[in-house]
């Protein structure tokens, strides 16, 4: 499915290490002709790291989007009633977010955002980054992808020497991920080798 005039939402959590596959991300599908509504985890939004500064972040994804980055809850929560958005991509989507997701947890903004979408039916598409994935996180990973309207963009292993339980999306493929979605479609493969 084409997603020129569509609005999507577009999530970020604390995985800051990946912001800047995640960027031109962002850019991608609103190069397609979509509508994008930026969200940041509370955490996301306000912390300067050796990755960069969040008010630079912040700049960067309102210049792109055209749009003020939702970061409360308070803020979120209008996703649902409003059914304002045709899908919510949450990438980079943490260990926690993932848990929060899994377990029903609403005490974030992106964790918000998740379930005022969901409640609504609408595609939600992970682009999963964790140094547990397949430790701790393995298990709500699992729960998520038993989920109805939940799609994950393909991931792998990101350094199985050094860090064997890590898992990273390749976030090239948040926008083909987003158009399977929308169709109802999990994007394969799902697991990269």
């Amino acid at each position: 499915m084409d997603v020129s005039y569509l609005n999507i939402g577009f999530a970020l959590t604390g995985s800051f290490c990946t912001f800047s596959k995640v960027l031109p991300e962002i850019k991608r599908l609103a190069d397609m002709g979509a509508e994008v509504y930026p969200i940041m985890s509370e955490m996301a939004y306000s912390t300067d790291t050796r990755f960069g500064n969040a008010e630079d972040f912040r700049r960067t994804i309102e210049d792109i989007t055209g749009r003020k980055i939702i970061h409360s809850i308070k803020d979120a929560e209008p996703i649902g009633p409003r059914h304002y958005l045709d899908a919510l991509v949450v990438a980079p989507c943490t260990g926690n977010t993932i848990a929060k997701l899994a377990n029903g947890i609403t005490d974030s903004c992106v964790a918000m955002a998740a379930k005022a979408h969901l409640r609504n039916a609408g595609p939600l598409v992970i682009a999963v980054s964790t140094n547990d994935g397949l430790g701790t996180s393995a298990k709500n990973i699992g729960m998520l992808m038993n989920m109805q309207n939940v799609y994950f963009v393909p991931f792998n292993q990101d350094d199985p020497i050094k860090k064997p339980k890590s898992l990273v999306a390749d976030m090239t493929k948040i926008a083909p991920t987003v158009e399977s979605a929308l169709d109802r479609v999990q994007l394969q493969p799902m697991l990269l080798v």
